[in-house]
């Protein structure tokens, strides 16, 4: 009986070094749980009169370089064009933004900030690892994988995660769904990288922007028969977006053209839920 479990044991353990990448993809996909948005205290301050603009213009020239948007609505990164001095240009500005105290701005400019830090970051994490086909396949464990949990950054004394910026920061002070429309994860199922530095300005009206990219698009909202197929952000994360699959859909159908909105109040099927964790690389 013993050497029979050993053997089975072995025979699992080649099943599993055979399956590589897509084996850890799959396990990602089934048994990732969304982190609980929980306020870091630290970061609530803010200065409602300070009128002065944090430049996001580095992250703008790196994107105007290396994003491709294609005909399907999908933003994708010219990783492996990515050249030396373009690819230290994005950590100088990475750097500066750890040198600024977002505490001391408004709160219009922090949000652009942190979405914009969060971004560049997120990309800066893959061109150091690059070649890879997933984003998955950086840092992490079995059974958490990824970089998201490891503390990169120092800002103003704290050091922060990728984590720490989505779930202790950008979600609990804004409480607004829309904020994972704006964060990208490096894959293609995530909502778009956009093309468009994050700015006090323009922040509201790309929130919008990109809910209605994502939720008209395949990735984000498909329909087969009776069934729905979702993106497993809104599993993930549906306490952002509702308190229940019903008040998910409402939101939903808030940012869908006509046709969809209509199927999404009216349906009484079954809801799935997927996600491609390939790389968005334009090849």
């Amino acid at each position: 009986m013993l050497n029979q479990t050993k053997h089975l044991f072995r025979q699992l353990q080649r099943t599993l070094g055979a399956l590589g990448g897509i084996g850890l993809i799959l396990f990602a996909q089934t048994a990732a749980a969304a982190p609980e948005s929980k306020i870091i205290s630290f970061w609530l301050d803010t200065d409602k009169d300070n009128t002065s603009t944090i430049s996001h213009q580095a992250w703008q020239d790196f994107l105007d370089k290396y994003i491709v948007a294609e005909a399907s609505g999908i933003n994708l990164l010219k990783y492996g064009a990515v050249t030396k001095s373009d690819h230290k240009a994005l950590k100088g500005y990475i750097n500066d933004l750890e040198a600024t105290d977002p505490r001391q701005y408004n709160r219009e400019e922090q949000i652009a900030y942190w979405i914009n830090l969060y971004n560049s970051l997120t990309v800066d994490i893959v061109l150091d690892a690059y070649p890879t086909k997933s984003i998955l396949k950086i840092g992490g464990s079995f059974f958490s994988p990824g970089p998201w949990n490891k503390k990169y950054l120092k800002v103003a004394g704290q050091k922060l995660s990728l984590n720490n910026i989505e779930h202790g920061i950008l979600r609990p002070i804004w409480k607004d769904s829309r904020i994972h429309y704006a964060v990208n994860c490096a894959s293609f199922s995530c909502p778009n990288l956009s093309a468009t530095a994050f700015t006090a300005e323009n922040t509201e009206e790309q929130l919008t922007a990109a809910a209605k990219n994502y939720i008209n698009n395949p990735r984000g909202i498909e329909i087969d028969g009776d069934d729905l197929l979702l993106s497993k952000i809104f599993d993930w994360y549906q306490v952002d977006f509702g308190d229940n699959e019903k008040e998910l859909l409402e939101n939903l159908a808030v940012h869908a053209n006509p046709e969809l909105a209509q199927r999404l109040k009216n349906h009484d099927g079954d809801i799935n839920y997927d996600y491609d964790w390939s790389l968005n690389e334009a090849k």
